[in-house]
Formats: structure tokens, C-alpha cells, sequence
């Protein structure tokens, strides 16, 4: 029945929009949808000023949502705090890491012979970094792994020589294709055949090089599993592995 025009209504008893009274049924529907989905009031700005506003009488209890306002706006808050740490965050380490790779290359330029220039790859990058172990890896017509006659003098086998296509079979491993040369991920029982049998390398990120024809692979292993991941960016090595690409060419030319 409509409440404007059925009896016991109308202006002769003093109806307004705000007076009139829910029966039972009507109320128990109201509260059943408000439970089942609390943000038809919460997300409403109209009705919660309106419960804000609404003071108790003395003979009915008036739920008071202010509370719950200030939390879901505490709650809005924290979430905006920690999205902007996470951004904060990140965008220092990119800074510290472009920082560490700017020094990585002014060291090995300033590596003008060979044997300095493999030992500061491999022993000194890792340090300036961040990371435990280095390894440079060059194809060669061999059977297996080893370290590379003439190359790695001194570097306690940072410098191996590989069977032709292992560069590539290593860096597909996940069973991707590597468009960019270069791949990050956590280490997989295979690294032992580059960081040897008691590595502590839990990650590692990988740089395919192109050496006049031959494969060469660029590798960094840290301890922690999560310093290289796949979601991460891979601007910066891609810049580094050019770098050491055609400094390792030049010194490979003059010795």
C-alpha cells in the first residue's frame, strides 16, 4: 500500500518523508541487505552524514558509525603510506644500483690490460654490487665445462670455458625465449656447474654477450633468493653487458 495515500497518512497527520514508520517485514529487509552488503551504507556519503548527524532518543538505541568512518579512513591512509614507502623504496634502490653499475663500469675502463681487467670483472664488480660471486663464461670447442686456459690465471676458475650452445641451453633453462640476452632468476641445482659444487648462489642474473661470433655469458649469483627475480628490471644489465661486451673485445684485442 502507498504511504502517501493509505490511512492513517497524509498532511492532516503530520507525514514527512523522514516520520513515517518501517513494519516489520520492511525493516527485517533493510537490515538483511545492509549485512549482506555493509558498503550500501558505507560507501553512500548522503546516508552516512545523515547517520552522523542522527542523535539517540531516549528510548531507542542509534547506532554511532563515526568510529567506524575514522577507521576506514585510517585503514585508506595506511594503505596510501605504504604504497608511497614501496615507491620511495624501489626508486632508492634503483638510484643505489644505478650508482653501483656507473662505478662497476668507470673500474673496468680504467682496466686497460687483460688479466686486470678479467680479475676486476669477476672479483671486483661483485664488492661494488652487492653480490657474492661473478662468473665469465666463453664458448669454446670443448666437451665439457672448465676453466679457460690462458684467461683465468689467479681468478680461481671465474673465468670458464663452455661447450658451443651451453650459453644459450643455460639462459633457457625456465624455457623462455631471451629477447633482451638477459635473465634473471632464483638459482636452480644447474648453477653448480657454473659457481661449482659449493656455491652459496640462491639467485642469479645472466647477460648473453656476442663476441665477434662467439657466445659469451656474463653471470652474478647472490646469496639472497630474491635478489633477482623475473619481474625485475633489466634496463641497467642490458646497459652493463654492452659495456663489458666491447671492453672485453678491446682488451681480447690487444693482448
Amino acid at each position: 500500500m502507498d504511504r502517501a495515500t493509505g490511512p492513517g497518512t497524509g498532511a492532516a497527520q503530520g507525514w514527512a518523508p523522514n516520520s513515517f514508520e518501517l513494519n516489520t517485514d520492511e525493516r527485517d529487509l533493510i537490515r538483511s541487505l545492509i549485512v549482506a552488503d555493509p558498503e550500501l551504507v558505507l560507501a553512500d556519503d548522503q546516508v552516512m552524514r545523515a547517520l552522523i548527524g542522527e542523535t539517540a532518543a531516549p528510548d531507542r538505541q542509534v547506532v554511532d558509525l563515526r568510529d567506524r568512518l575514522v577507521e576506514r579512513l585510517e585503514s585508506r591512509l595506511k594503505r596510501l603510506v605504504q604504497a608511497n614507502r614501496s615507491v620511495i623504496a624501489a626508486a632508492y634502490e634503483n638510484v643505489a644500483g644505478t650508482r653501483s653499475l656507473h662505478r662497476a663500469v668507470l673500474a673496468l675502463i680504467a682496466e686497460t690490460e687483460l688479466t686486470g681487467f678479467l680479475r676486476c670483472l669477476t672479483v671486483e664488480v661483485p664488492r661494488l654490487i652487492g653480490v657474492e660471486e661473478a662468473r665469465l663464461c666463453l664458448e669454446a670447442e670443448i666437451d665439457e665445462a672448465r676453466p679457460a686456459d690462458g684467461l683465468g690465471e689467479g681468478l680461481e676458475g671465474r673465468v670458464l670455458a663452455l661447450p658451443e650452445g651451453m650459453v644459450e641451453a643455460y639462459l633457457m633453462l625456465d624455457g623462455g625465449p631471451v629477447p633482451e640476452g638477459v635473465v634473471l632468476r632464483e638459482a636452480s641445482s644447474e648453477a653448480e656447474l657454473i659457481f661449482g659444487h659449493l656455491t652459496s648462489v640462491r639467485s642469479e642474473a645472466m647477460m648473453r654477450l656476442e663476441l665477434d661470433g662467439a657466445a659469451g655469458l656474463l653471470l652474478f649469483g647472490a646469496a639472497d633468493p630474491d635478489r633477482f627475480g623475473p619481474d625485475q628490471g633489466v634496463d641497467l644489465l642490458i646497459f652493463f653487458g654492452g659495456v663489458v661486451e666491447r671492453l672485453l673485445l678491446q682488451r681480447l684485442a690487444a693482448a
